[in-house]
C-alpha cells in the first residue's frame, strides 16, 4: 500500500504497480476480461482535463462488474445500485510510478447497505485479483 498522496477513505486501498501505466490498464483488462467482468466504461480524466484547459496526472476511471455477482446485492437492496458497478482507478504520481485505487466491498456494501456477507463473497475476490495484477 502507499500512502502520502492525499488523504482518503480506509475503504480505499491504494496499490503500487510493478507495471508502467499503459501496461497497468493492459494487465487489468485482461484479468478482468478472463475473469468474466464486463468493462462498462473506462474514462481518460487526463483528456478531460486537457480539454478544460487544465492539467491532471496521467488518470483512468474504470467501471466494471460481472451481473452474475452484482444483481443479487442490487436485488437485496436497490439503493447499492449506487455502489455497482464497481470502479478503480489507475493513476501515475510525480515520479513516474503507476497506482491503482479500489474500494473494499466489505466495508462499504456489507455496513452501509447491509448486503449479506455471502452476497459478497464474489465480489471480495476482487482484491487479490488486483493484487497479483499489478506485481
Amino acid at each position: 500500500m502507499t500512502t502520502g498522496h492525499g488523504q482518503h477513505p480506509s475503504s480505499v486501498v491504494t496499490l503500487k504497480s510493478a507495471h508502467d501505466f499503459d501496461a497497468t490498464i493492459a494487465r487489468i483488462k485482461t484479468v478482468l476480461d478472463g475473469a468474466g467482468a464486463v468493462v462498462f466504461a473506462d474514462v481518460d480524466q487526463r483528456e478531460a482535463a486537457e480539454l478544460a484547459g487544465l492539467d491532471l496526472r496521467r488518470t483512468r476511471l474504470i467501471l466494471f462488474g460481472n451481473p452474475k455477482a452484482g444483481t443479487p446485492i442490487m436485488a437485496a437492496n436497490p439503493h447499492s445500485a449506487l455502489e455497482l458497478p464497481l470502479r478503480l482507478v489507475v493513476w501515475e504520481d510525480d515520479t513516474g510510478h503507476t497506482h491503482v485505487d479500489y474500494r473494499d466491498v466489505a466495508q462499504t456494501l456489507g455496513p452501509l447497505y447491509a448486503i449479506a456477507p455471502e452476497l459478497l463473497v464474489p465480489l471480495q475476490r476482487i482484491a487479490g485479483m488486483l493484487q497479483s495484477t499489478v506485481q
